[in-house]
């Protein structure tokens, strides 16, 4: 079985999230086709889906479980723009590398330094 990170909403559902290149091909694979999925604007963060439908609050989990995860995060430790999109929204062209995805139509939602700092800290907590 494939191992993505995951994490339990505050409303109980299921947030995946690839572990590298490889992980974020099957990821999307298993996405439905109205679940949302998440990446940041940048390149190089994991692909993120969201299990079964998805409220407000679910979705600003795990776009803060994105970013926390991105290189962007990483690299630069400031506030990370996720964008958010439906599985159905999703394609791969030939030629496309492993992990990589175009995407049709999306949202933004900008991650700010300190909800990361706080998710961080929350869950060395646990």
């Amino acid at each position: 079985m494939i191992k993505f990170r995951e994490i339990t909403a505050s409303s109980g559902k299921s947030i995946l999230a690839g572990r590298n290149a490889k992980n974020n091909e099957e990821l999307i694979k298993q996405a439905e086709e109205n679940e949302i999925v998440l990446h940041t604007a940048a390149p190089g963060s994991p692909f993120v889906n969201i299990k079964g439908k998805a409220n407000k609050k679910d979705i600003k989990e795990a776009a803060i479980f994105c970013a926390r995860y991105s290189q962007d995060w990483r690299d630069n430790k400031k506030d990370v723009i996720v964008h958010i999109f439906k599985g159905k929204d999703i394609y791969k062209i030939k030629g496309m590398k492993t992990g990589s995805f175009g995407v049709k139509k999306f949202k933004i939602i900008k991650i700010k330094k300190k909800e990361i700092e706080k998710w961080i800290k929350e869950k060395k907590n646990r």
